[in-house]
Order: structure tokens, then C-alpha cells, then sequence
């Protein structure tokens, strides 16, 4: 299951993955307008997923079984970025970043736990920033988000461990989609490419348990405290 498939990181993800052979269960908030090759797959099933909706991750996931018949690998990839500093920006928007990307994969992982556990070697995988990791900029209420969901990986894996489920919360600096393109901070041609995380991503999941990693952190740039 990868939510936010349908461009960026999560279509990059959906991409390696199926390759590798695994059939993949996309959440994707308008499937009607998903026209990638993948949407013709017989392995690939695209779901209407909201992550802004607090009943969507239900739906999903019993339809996910009803095609499959189980959960090995659940990606929580959708997510926003707006502006909100101690200073100046709009709470609202504070109220969306933490509903989108903190309250929307704890549901769905709560949701998608018990399948996972029954797998014996169920892999989350949270789609977090090195914005999780460190504060540099002013945009604390993204930092404050992409904090928490690197929490959440923590106690994902603290929960999973005797299930055999590994969690990783990976942290990338600048990458280059359309989340980033305002920004002016790293060239577009310097940042990371979807598809380099994509390959981590996979590699992380085919790992053993006796080899879990918990936090990856992926650099585009030197970073004074990483």
C-alpha cells in the first residue's frame, strides 16, 4: 500500500516496487486522473484515498485485502508542505499540515497493523524529511510534523518489533518534484532524484529483520549537523 501514489516520491516508489515484483495498492485522491502505465496493471489496484478524510484509511485497506488477501508493506507517502512560523503564518494551515501528514498515517497504520502483524516480516515505511531530523529553516510547523512522523516510525517499530514488522522513517533533504518547486535554496539539478529514494526505499524493504534500519537519512547537500 503507498498513499500519494500518483506523482513524485510515492509514483517513484510504486514504480521500483513493482518492478521488484511486488503487486502494489495506490492511494490516490482523484484515480480518475491517473494515467500511468501502472493504472493497466493486473498486480496494481488504485484506490480513492483522501488522507485529509479521517474515514478513508478503513475503506482502503479492507479493499486492499479483498484484492489480495494481505498487507506486507505499507508506505505512507502523502503529504503537504505550507508555511506556518512562530512568527507568521496561518493556523489553519499548522491544522492541515498536522492532519496530513501526522494524523493521516497514524490512522492508517493503526488500521493496517493487525494485517501487518499477521505477515511476520510487514515493513512501514514513513515518508518523513530531514526536516524531522534538524532545524534550519523558519517553517516550524513542517518541522514540527515531519518530527512527528519520524515518532511515529518509533513507535511503530516499538509495537511491531515481535511481529516482525520494521519500521523506517526516511528523511531526505531537497527533492525534486513539484513540492519543491519554489524553492531556490539547491538547483533543481542538485537535488534528489524520486527515483534514487525509490531504489533506497526497496532496498530497505528487502532487508531482513536482522537488519532493520530505522532512520535513513538521504543528503543532496552537506548538512552542518547530519
Amino acid at each position: 500500500m503507498i498513499s500519494g501514489a500518483n506523482r513524485g516520491i510515492g509514483l517513484a516508489i510504486a514504480r521500483e516496487l513493482r518492478q521488484a515484483g511486488l503487486a502494489l495498492s495506490l492511494g490516490i485522491r482523484r484515480p480518475g486522473d491517473f494515467s500511468d502505465p501502472l493504472a493497466a496493471d493486473g498486480e496494481v489496484q488504485v484506490h480513492c484515498y483522501d488522507a485529509g478524510d479521517r474515514n478513508a484509511a478503513a475503506p482502503w485497506v479492507d479493499a486492499t485485502i479483498a484484492r489480495f488477501g494481505r498487507i506486507d508493506v505499507l508506505v505512507n507517502n502523502a503529504g503537504i508542505s505550507r508555511f506556518v512560523g512562530l512568527e507568521d503564518g496561518d493556523e489553519d494551515d499548522l491544522d492541515a499540515l498536522l492532519a496530513i501528514n501526522v494524523t493521516a498515517p497514524f490512522r492508517l497504520t493503526r488500521v493496517a497493523l493487525p494485517y501487518l502483524k499477521v505477515a511476520g516480516s510487514g515493513r512501514v515505511i514513513n515518508v518523513a524529511s530531514l526536516s524531522g531530523k534538524r532545524v534550519m529553516g523558519l517553517n516550524a510547523g513542517y518541522q514540527m510534523s515531519k518530527h512527528a512522523i519520524v515518532a511515529l516510525t518509533h513507535a511503530v517499530r516499538r509495537i511491531g518489533w515481535e511481529h516482525g514488522i520494521r519500521a523506517t522513517a526516511l528523511c531526505p533533504g531537497f527533492v525534486s518534484t513539484d513540492l519543491t518547486a519554489r524553492v531556490t535554496d539547491v538547483p533543481h539539478d542538485q537535488m534528489i532524484d524520486p527515483a534514487d529514494l525509490a531504489k533506497l526505499v526497496a532496498t530497505v524493504i528487502a532487508l531482513p529483520n536482522t537488519a532493520a534500519v530505522a532512520e535513513l537519512l538521504v543528503n543532496c547537500r552537506y548538512e552542518h549537523t547530519l
